[in-house]
């Protein structure tokens, strides 16, 4: 998911940097984005549906605790973000100024990318913390 995340948020940044360019948008570039996101999107998927052998547990307690835990802190972030996302514009451009309407959907994909960061390694870290076979 980290993976995906980073793919996104290049992808994100890239369509944004493009539309404030005076040239068009390069759509090769965005479609080669777009076909490296899929592939690693169809990679990880039958990675991670494959199980190794028949005796392999797919998850257990640990990894439902590790989840929720991770979901509580994405959660936060994003409410953390969405109350920090409208003020930012207004320290930028002022009271009296505006930002195009087009933003509004690249910020609240942007929450949404950040959010899934957050989880992302919310896990990871979590899963580094515990020691060998889940002991701390």
């Amino acid at each position: 998911m980290l993976g995906m995340t980073v793919l996104f948020t290049i992808l994100h940044i890239l369509i944004f940097s493009q539309m404030f360019s005076y040239g068009p948008i390069s759509v090769k570039i965005i479609r080669t984005w777009c076909l490296l996101i899929l592939l690693f999107m169809v990679t990880s998927v039958l990675w991670l549906n494959s199980k190794r052998s028949r005796a392999e547990v797919v998850s257990d307690e640990r990894d439902s605790t590790i989840k929720k835990k991770a979901v509580l802190i994405s959660f936060a972030s994003l409410w953390i973000l969405s109350f920090a996302a409208p003020i930012v514009p207004t320290r930028i451009v002022g009271d009296s100024g505006s930002i195009p309407v087009c933003l509004l959907p690249i910020i609240n994909f942007g929450l949404f990318l950040v959010a899934m960061m957050v989880y992302s390694v919310a896990v990871l870290v979590q899963y580094g913390w515990g020691g060998k076979d889940g002991t701390e």
